[in-house]
Formats: structure tokens, sequence, C-alpha cells
């Protein structure tokens, strides 16, 4: 063990000895009030319920007032702040500003900037597989798509509870967390770059003549430094995002504190809508770790006293932007509200303060509806709406109780999104916590996708139908290598056994996770990657080149980018497969938060989480489908526990299929909830 690698662990081991000596206290005296009982929810029927806590809603967090919002004179403000730090650098910059649902309400590019934008992972040797070294180049809108993507970042990762930036995100979605730390598990978060894709049946695309959300995003999440979140009143209103250095990357090495151009200008932007000091990611940890806001401070930011209006067209101009923006400033929509497109519900979740997805006149966009997977699951049943309705409510019942993993202040309760899919994929119903971040709406439909999908005995060969080749390009874009999906099939099969992939192993996402790193078991360099992942020995993984799950969607991202910055082609469809099926239309996900779901031992469906901590996605997704069971008297069920992933030990190592955490529910000392069911 080096001496740097001794310094991390010993920090480590600090933070979380320190956050394990206090936490209880803090929460008992704050939070707690009286003793509590312990109970055994050990016995598989008992529907789960905390010991002496009020059957009350909490609180509204994170809905805006129906005044607040991004206003036109708050974007000429954030404008004219970055436009003034950039010019104060001696820097060129393009400049995005978002709402909270990623309505892109102004694009401002500085005169003679070069467009020309590098996609890279920035590690020596270069990597050359997947988004990775791809150029866009000078004469297109590659810079505008960046900035977006990270603006996007930054109003989708943050909430009420937590301020997150594009810094952020890289932090925790490399091959190790901390980033350095050798022989560590992945980020938290690994994967969730490719969400809110362009291609996504479920995000939304921009329409002039309305604005509601949530819109997808050109570039998916960005790890590149410059996107912040914007607030008012500690409420998040919308994010800005910056490049002006023409790399679109990530930060490596977190050992250090980088001065960052696209940084300094977008942290300059946010000066008067900042987030409160203590919901910041440097006051957030995760397993023992704080989490980084930024590398620069608001000291080393120029305040500007100019106006936008004053600032002559020979500095720069705004610009449309394809399928985002048409040129002008527009104002935010006001969130939690029918103009956002999510609103209260006042009719499906009584008692359990949900928000709903709602189109254009204000009708929910996913009502709870039956199954229409029937010809493909044998002699069950497709799960029923009622039955969808319940495991909604379920789930937001063990929500509104858990407590949250990256939100302050402790105790906070846990904000998520919840879908149910059936065993092919088709939307069910969606619901959400008010103050639930963004980004986790598209990603717990895609979790939900995902487990139902790798709990199918016809995966396999749903993969091997996929004849249409992913095009890797080089810095030209020309095509330069061919990826075959099916080989992905032949690589599990000689991992796992011959049946994987058929044998209707139950596969939650943190089991297809596991299978899906550069390392397997998770984190230990020693180790060949999983099958579903690339090479890292081989130079061949990056967070640009994640294997299947980029593999699957790459085809479709590539034809939007090429259409949105250059007006080549025609634009992706809303399904992110190269063979037009819904199974997997928004993409898989590979961190943990979702579950299959049963009917006796015959696969129905699937359910996704995310939102405020993976742990707690896998206990609300899992405990909302056994409380769903007991009270639907057994009709749906969790999967059988012989026929869990967590059978399998690949390579001698056991997969592992949910995670529940310590001490999960705020009001309760009950342990080991997830044990027994």
């Amino acid at each position: 063990m080096n001496s740097k690698t001794r310094l991390i662990l010993l920090l480590s081991m600090t933070i979380n000895v320190s956050a394990q000596q206090q936490s209880p206290i803090e929460l008992n005296s704050k939070y707690l009030g009286t003793a509590q009982m312990h109970i055994d929810f050990s016995n598989e029927g008992t529907r789960w319920t905390p010991n002496n806590i009020p059957n009350q809603p909490p609180s509204v967090v994170g809905v805006a007032p129906s005044d607040m919002h991004v206003s036109i004179d708050n974007i000429k403000q954030v404008l004219a702040q970055a436009i003034s730090q950039a010019q104060n650098l001696g820097q060129l910059a393009t400049i995005a500003v978002v709402d909270r649902v990623g309505n892109v309400l102004a694009v401002y590019r500085m005169n003679g900037i070069d467009t020309k934008v590098t996609i890279t992972s920035a590690v020596p040797p270069v990597v050359e597989k997947g988004l990775d070294n791809i150029v866009l180049p000078s004469g297109a809108d590659g810079d505008a798509l960046a900035a977006i993507a990270k603006a996007i970042t930054g109003a989708y990762l943050s909430s009420s509870g937590n301020a997150f930036s594009t810094r952020t995100a890289g932090q925790i979605i490399q091959e190790h967390f901390n980033p350095g730390e050798e022989n560590q598990p992945s980020g938290p978060l690994f994967g969730v770059q490719f969400s809110q894709l362009p291609c996504s049946d479920f995000s939304l695309r921009y329409d002039p003549t309305k604005n509601i959300g949530p819109q997808r995003s050109p570039l998916g999440l960005s790890a590149d430094s410059g996107g912040f979140p914007l607030y008012i009143n500690g409420t998040v209103v919308g994010g800005v995002g910056v490049i002006s250095d023409n790399i679109y990357s990530i930060d490596k090495n977190i050992m250090d504190f980088d001065r960052d151009n696209d940084e300094l200008i977008a942290l300059a932007a946010t000066i008067g809508f900042e987030p409160p000091i203590g919901i910041k990611a440097n006051r957030v940890t995760v397993d023992g770790k704080t989490l980084r806001y930024s590398d620069v401070l608001s000291s080393d930011v120029s305040q500007s006293s100019g106006s936008f209006d004053a600032i002559p067209p020979t500095t720069g101009r705004l610009i449309a932007v394809n399928t985002y923006t048409d040129g002008s400033i527009k104002r935010g929509m006001v969130f939690g509200h029918e103009e956002s497109g999510i609103r209260a519900d006042s009719t499906l979740y009584n008692g359990l303060n949900a928000f709903v997805f709602v189109d254009d006149s204000n009708t929910n966009r996913f009502t709870p509806i039956s199954g229409s997977d029937g010809a493909f699951i044998n002699s069950a049943a497709p799960l029923t709406a009622n039955e969808v309705q319940e495991i909604l409510k379920s789930a937001l019942d063990i929500s509104n109780r858990a407590r949250a993993q990256i939100r302050q202040p402790l105790g906070s309760q846990a904000q998520v999104t919840i879908a149910v899919v059936d065993s092919q994929g088709n939307n069910l119903g969606m619901v959400r916590t008010p103050d639930a971040p963004v980004f986790g709406s598209d990603v717990a439909l895609q979790k939900a996708r995902t487990a139902a999908f790798f709990s199918n005995t016809d995966a396999a060969n749903y993969l091997n139908s996929i004849t249409t080749p992913t095009n890797y390009f080089d810095t030209d874009l020309n095509v330069k290598e061919t990826v075959a999906i099916p080989d992905y099939v032949t690589a599990v099969k000689s991992f796992v056994g011959v049946n994987a992939l058929s044998d209707g192993i139950a596969f939650s996402d943190r089991a297809g996770g596991n299978l899906s790193r550069p390392f397997y078991a998770d984190g230990i360099e020693a180790n060949e990657h999983g099958p579903f992942s690339k090479s890292f020995r081989n130079n061949e993984w990056s967070f640009l080149s994640t294997g299947l799950q980029l593999d699957l969607v790459m085809n479709k991202v590539i034809q939007h980018v090429l259409f949105a910055a250059a007006g080549l082609g025609t634009d992706t469809d809303n399904i992110c497969t190269s063979n037009a099926s819904t199974r997997l239309a928004n993409g898989v996900q590979i961190f943990p938060g979702s579950v299959p779901i049963y009917r006796g031992d015959q696969l129905v469906g699937g359910i996704g989480v995310s939102g405020d901590g993976v742990d707690q996605d896998d206990m609300i997704a899992f405990l909302g489908v056994h409380n769903a069971s007991i009270q639907l008297s057994g009709t749906i069920n969790n999967a059988p526990s012989n026929k869990r992933a967590d059978n399998l030990t690949p390579k001698g190592t056991r997969l592992r299929y949910v995670q529940c955490p310590f001490s999960p529910f705020n009001g309760s000392s009950e342990q080991n909830v997830c044990r027994g069911k």
C-alpha cells in the first residue's frame, strides 16, 4: 500500500467513524425524541410498518411557489456574469441556461470561439472505444450541446436537499470511488452518464409552443466541470453550463484542486443564485466520503456590475440550437406545477404526498395501466392496473419513511421516482415524491426495464436478434470499428454459465451491475472485467466506453448529435436500440435500485427506484413489492429466493441482489429490514 492510498484510507476511516459516532446522537436528539421499540420484521407475512411513526405525509419540500421561476431578467444576469468572468480570464465561452426540467432558456456564444469539441476521458494511453475521442468539428454546434448537457446535469442532479455539480457527477461515476483509490468499488452512480438520452421515450423534446418537461439531454449527463445548479431562496430552479476549452472530459485526479476556466466562468454565473451552503455536495457524504462541489471558490471569481443588454454585439450573440432553442431567451417553468410537467397528485395516491408527470393538457402521462405482455408470460396473468397502483403506493409509503442517504439535513426523508413496467418493458405507471432529483425520473424507468429484461428467459435471444452493428468513429467521424451486440451474449455465457440470460434467473440492477464493471469483483484491479463491460486492462474501458450499456444506444446517440450539432441526417426516434423495440427504449442502467416482479414463479414485470442513495433505492423497490404482495394477498411478489441472482457465483464471487441500508427509517431503530423477504 503506497503512502497516497494510506492517506486516503485513513481520512476515509476517520470520516466514517466520526459519522458513526455522531449520527445516532444527532438523530435521536433532533428527530426521534423518544425511545424506540425494536421489532423483528423477518416474518415473510408481516407488512412492514415502523413503530411509533404517525402515518402522515411529510411536508412538501422542493416545490417552487407559484411565482418562483427563472425569469428573463435572471437569465440575463446569469449570462452577464459569465461573460464578464470569461473576459476577465481572457477566454471565449459558450454558456447555456436551463430550468429545473431541462428546458433550454438561452444559449450564448462569444464571438471568435472555436466550436470544436473533443469528447475524451483524458487518460493515457488514449481509449478509442465508444464515445471516447470523438471530435465534433469546428463550425458545428458541439460547444452548445456540451454546455446544454452541463447545465441540465447541474439542474437534474440537485434538489432542495442536495446541490450537485458536474464535478460531483464526475466523482461518482468512475471505476473507483473515490477516483484514484486503488481496489475500491466503482462510483455509487456508475453508469448514470448514459441516462436522459436524446433517444429516450420518457424525456420530452423541444417544442416552441410548450415547455413542459423533463427534457432530454444531447449528451446524457455530463461529468465535465463547468455545470452548476441555480437556486432562488433555497429552491433549485435551473442550471448553467459553460464550455471554453474545447474539451468535454472528466477529472481523473481529485487529490488536487484544479483552476478550471469552465468552472470559474460557470461559478461566476451563479452569483446571486447559489445553493444554501449546507446542502452543497461538500456537505454530503457517501460511504463516509465527502463529495466535491467545486474546485474553485466564489472568492476566485470577479463580480460583474454590467447588464446583459449593454453587452455589444461584437462580444457575442444568442444562438439557436437545433431541437433545443430558437435563439431567444425564455423564462423557466415553475417547478412542481402543471406548466413544468410535474405536479401534485390528488386522486391516485391519497395521503402519500405524490407528484405525477403530466402532458400539456395537464393529464397524467403514466396513470397505472395493466400489462400488455400476456402473450409472453405463459400461464400467468399480466399485472393489473390495480396491482401496479398498489406497488407504486407501497413504494411511496416506504420512501416517505426512509432516511435519505444523499440529502441534508440528516434525517430528511428519501425523495425518489418510482416506475413499474411489464415483462416486455411497457411503462405501466410512474410517480415521484415532490423534491426527487429530476435525473431519477428517466433512470427509474431504465432500472425497471433493465430488471425485467435481464430476468427474462428470452434475454439472450433478444440480444442475439440485434444484428445492426454498433459503430465506433474516428476523430473525423468516419466509422472505424463495428461491435456486434451478440458478442456480449457469448461473453456472459462463458462467464456465468451456458444458460445465462435464458434460464429465468431474477436479476436486479445490482446483480446486473456486478457484471457490468471493468473489474469483477467490483474494484479489484487484478481481476478481469465483467462480461457486459469493456476491458480496463486492454485500454478499452472509460466512462465514455462502458460496454453493453453504451453499445446498445451508441448509434442513436451519434445520430442525434450529428443532427443537432451539424444538421446531418435526421433526428433519432424515441427508441434507443437499433431494433426499434420498446423493451429497452430509453437504454439500460447499471447501478442499483430495481428488482423484477413475479406472479408465483413467473416474471411479470419490474420496478425501478432512483433518487436518494442506491441502497435506499434497492430497499424501496424490494420492500415496495413485498408490502404490495401482503396488501394484495400474495397475487404478486418478489422473485422466489431460489431464482435470485445471488445464488450465482461466477468466477467464485457471489452476485449481489439487493443491499438495504442500516437503520434506514426515520423514527425507528429497526435493522435488517429486508432479511427473510
